[in-house]
């Protein structure tokens, strides 16, 4: 069989099994793997997941060590003790005539609370949502199940053509491939920097032995009308402003205006740090250069429009009605959020509450690192509360931290991909710098000495990934699966000179 023909039998199998492949995510949704969930029970779900997913690699496979669960051990600071979710490796291919690629994915979710009451007609968020014909509803249909079912797709498709053929999988599949699928993204990835770290140590780089580029596919399209490739992402610095007052919480109609309240000192800090209109104090914004003429021509070539953003947030609350500068806002600039206060009531009381943690980040960018930032917040936050002559104590706390990274868009790697997008979906692809964080990308481009990363997309930017109206569109889901094992075929043309 010819290789034209054999992508031709690729694409047939998956037109001809939409609803099994449906039902693969529907099985893979049905999960409760919540890593934030630190009950016994919340933890078994995820790591039943994880055997679960092992399970399904395990068909494709020539040896049964080839899919394989690696423990990671205990996670610190739980009370009762809960074991980390282990890693899913699997290993299909060792041709030397061939590259190898590792493929990365999560299958951990966010949390569901309100997921009910946003979505009557799809109340429960782990039961796969169906009725809608162009959307598949429910957490982690897009983030990030639905890529990894795209994955066990490719394999199923083409174990079914070697099957036909009398033919090992490995033997037909044109690149090998390594999988590494991990059950602690949406908790800071606990335990995956220091195990890929120890591997690769390794003489022969290990498990890692012989990969040539990195494919993640924890990323979604910058609009939902043209496919996108990520060679970029902002980093992270997540904070914790802790501010002590009294020794209980007190009556405001005893002690109001009697006591300096925690409260009050926290809504001066959080105003200080980030104005309305997204600029943040002077002395983080300093750290980042004016952009060139270049740079903003470069940026403004994006297919971006203000509409997009609405359609994204289904509301008028853009920044700007220019494009170019909402498009730099998210790819080029940091950016300082505000996301809670732990402490506050979310009842009707008349309490002050005399201790509270305030949470917000900073997406960092550019040159921008974690430790460099804190210690400028820290110093500019120390100053503000001096200010304010309270009699509380506050502190400040780096709570997550991850660094900004920008990969080679003109890599082997990336052009195979461009290649795939452009074969199914007809367009060609917008090359972004996304707004997110992804800390394993700069993980595993350090651990495996430089090489290349891509972040190739399945879903749209209206898929609502950690929202409480997640979904994957149907088309993007078959194309997606469609996309990527056109992606293994055009990695094997490529040259590496």
């Amino acid at each position: 069989m010819s290789g034209s023909d054999q992508v031709s039998e690729f694409y047939a199998y998956v037109d001809s099994h939409q609803d099994h492949f449906v039902k693969r995510l529907s099985d893979a949704v049905g999960y409760r793997s919540i890593s934030s969930d630190q009950t016994k029970e919340g933890r078994e779900h995820v790591i039943e997941m994880g055997h679960w997913v092992r399970d399904q690699l395990a068909q494709f496979v020539a040896n049964p060590k080839d899919a394989e669960l690696v423990e990671l051990g205990i996670q610190d600071k739980t009370d009762p003790q809960i074991n980390l979710p282990p890693l899913v490796l699997a290993r299909i291919g060792e041709d030397l005539q061939k590259k190898t690629v590792l493929v990365y994915g999560h299958y951990d979710v966010q949390p569901v609370g309100g997921w009910e009451e946003a979505n009557p007609e799809n109340p429960d968020a782990f039961k796969l949502g169906t009725t809608d014909k162009e959307k598949l509803i429910g957490r982690g249909a897009t983030d990030d199940k639905g890529p990894i079912m795209g994955w066990l797709n490719v394999l199923e498709a083409h174990k079914s053509i070697a099957d036909g053929l009398g033919k090992p999988l490995a033997e037909i599949l044109p690149v090998n491939i390594r999988f590494l699928f991990e059950g602690m993204e949406e908790s800071s990835s606990l335990g995956l920097d220091n195990w890929i770290n120890e591997e690769a140590k390794k003489a022969d780089k290990g498990w890692f032995k012989g990969v040539d580029c990195v494919c993640i596919t924890d990323v979604y399209w910058m609009t939902t009308r043209r496919p996108s490739l990520t060679y970029g992402l902002r980093g992270i610095a997540f904070f914790s402003i802790n501010i002590e007052g009294a020794t209980n919480d007190l009556h405001s109609g005893s002690f109001g205006r009697m006591v300096h309240e925690p409260m009050t000192d926290m809504v001066k800090l959080f105003s200080a740090l980030v104005g309305t209109n997204g600029v943040i104090f002077k002395e983080v914004e300093e750290m980042v250069p004016a952009p060139t003429d270049d740079e903003k021509a470069m940026y403004g070539k994006l297919d971006y429009a203000v509409d997009d953003l609405r359609k994204d947030t289904g509301k008028y609350v853009e920044l700007s009605e220019v494009p170019l500068d909402l498009v730099m806002g998210r790819m080029r600039y940091p950016s300082l959020s505000i996301h809670g206060i732990k402490g506050a009531f979310d009842t009707i009381t008349a309490a002050i509450p005399h201790n509270i943690s305030g949470r917000f980040s900073i997406r960092l960018v550019g040159t921008q690192t974690p430790k460099d930032v804190h210690a400028i917040v820290d110093k500019f936050l120390r100053q503000e509360f001096n200010k304010l002559g309270s009699k509380n104590k506050m502190a400040l706390v780096l709570e997550t931290e991850g660094m900004p990274w920008v990969g080679n868009k003109d890599h082997w790697n990336f052009k195979a991909a461009d290649a795939a997008i452009q074969a199914i979906h007809k367009l060609v692809p917008d090359y972004a710098r996304d707004g997110g964080s992804i800390p394993i990308v700069l993980t595993l481009e350090q651990a495996l000495d430089k090489k290349n990363v891509l972040l190739l997309s399945m879903g749209k930017s209206d898929d609502g990934a950690h929202s409480l109206h997640e979904k994957l569109d149907r088309d993007n889901y078959f194309k997606g699966t469609k996309v990527y094992g056109t992606y293994l075929y055009e990695l094997a043309k490529q040259a590496t000179s």
